[in-house]
């Protein structure tokens, strides 16, 4: 996972114009909608939703190993803003409204474990916050190397403030024929709620402050 200022500060030249040009060689892109109208025989109104972006990219490094993971990272880069945009777009809200976020990666069986770190971490941040317009807590991650159409749970966590436990949850995110050996299965999710029917105390979204990304 990866701290605000800790993702910008590690990466100061995001944005500037020596960067190099991402190039992300997209096979896919899956977006949908999970939207809970009822729970424990309750009626959620608004339904909660949570909408996922997924990306299913070539993967540069494959089959051979490198020192230096910068294609990957620069490719995070262009997919935080991509499916973030794509996300905000499927939920049909304004960014600010987005309310918690998450990140995942699986790797096919011809990459590494590194390579998913590679795209999820050092500049994926930056362009996703810059999509829900903030996002001062960390985002949360989980990465893994996987066949075709293994699946993963994308953590999630409200985008201001870690300590909403309303706000823990996950997504599952599968894509049939994805990754194949020499891909990288790329995923975003974002709500605009919280879980159905929350009850287990903590710091609630109307007393947060979002200064520090805690409370």
């Amino acid at each position: 996972m990866d701290g605000l200022n800790a993702e910008d500060a590690a990466e100061g030249a995001f944005g500037k114009e020596e960067d190099p040009v991402a190039s992300a060689k997209i096979r896919k892109l899956v977006t949908w909608v999970e939207e809970t109208r009822r729970e424990a025989g309750r009626e959620i109104a608004p339904p909660t939703r949570k909408a996922a972006a997924v990306a299913v990219i070539e993967n540069p490094l494959a089959g051979r190993f490198a020192e230096d993971l910068e294609p990957l990272t620069a490719i995070g880069e262009e997919l935080g803003g991509l499916l973030g945009a794509r996300a905000v777009a499927a939920l049909g809200i304004a960014p600010e409204r987005v309310e918690s976020y998450g990140k995942a990666a699986i790797v096919g069986e011809a990459g590494e474990l590194e390579h998913a770190a590679a795209i999820l971490h050092p500049r994926l941040g930056a362009p996703l916050r810059k999509a829900v317009h903030k996002g001062a807590a960390l985002v949360p991650s989980a990465k893994k190397v996987g066949g075709i159409g293994t699946a993963i749970d994308v953590p999630l966590g409200h985008k201001d403030a870690a300590f909403v436990r309303s706000h823990f949850d996950a997504m599952e995110v599968r894509v049939a024929d994805a990754p194949r050996a020499g891909e990288i299965l790329v995923a975003v999710v974002l709500t605009d709620s919280g879980r159905p029917l929350p009850r287990v105390g903590g710091l609630t979204v109307a007393e947060i402050k979002g200064e520090d990304g805690l409370r």
